[in-house]
């Protein structure tokens, strides 16, 4: 296969210009292609390696620290789902006894079919919390909407508003 015409005029000054140079131009002139050469390698093919070869532990960690959470969230709903079926009955009553013990006079359930909406008036975050995973555990309750305003008191924060979760099926 034969050379574009336009080239054959590039290279053929290309190669008068080399033949006109002296032995120590034509070492300068190779070193320097040398030295371009291995620029171009280091920026194309060494840095990008060398910079993913060291990223690669720090994000082996994340990914490993990610992995360990999803295998415990696995295991928590391969328990939850192991656990027998409540019938809404029992999912009411068990609702209505984590909202007495865990949030006293700042929570007060009402239910309307398979819906029960938690009032809050200025429940402590951390009640709150421990409300949500005992009604999900518990009543094996899911909250579907969620209105809530932070209170500004000091201190340990506050929660008030509107939680309104759906109650399992009766069986």
């Amino acid at each position: 296969m034969s050379a574009p015409a336009d080239s054959r005029p590039a290279a053929s000054s290309i190669a008068a210009a080399w033949v006109g140079l002296g032995a120590r131009e034509r070492r300068l002139v190779l070193l320097a292609a040398v030295v371009v050469g291995a620029a171009l390698l280091w920026w194309i093919a060494l840095a990008p390696a060398l910079r993913t070869l060291r990223q690669a532990e720090s994000e082996r960690a994340t990914l490993d620290a990610q992995l360990q959470q999803m295998q415990q969230l696995k295991a928590q709903a391969e328990a939850l789902r192991a656990l027998p079926r409540l019938s809404g009955d029992e999912a009411l009553k068990a609702l209505q006894a984590s909202v007495r013990q865990r949030l006293g006079r700042a929570g007060q359930l009402a239910v309307l079919g398979s819906r029960a909406t938690l009032t809050l008036t200025d429940a402590p975050a951390f009640d709150l919390a421990a409300w949500l995973q005992d009604a999900r555990v518990n009543a094996r309750t899911v909250p579907t909407e969620a209105r809530l305003t932070r209170g500004s008191a000091p201190g340990q924060p506050r929660w008030s508003g509107t939680l309104t979760l759906a109650l399992p099926d009766a069986n």
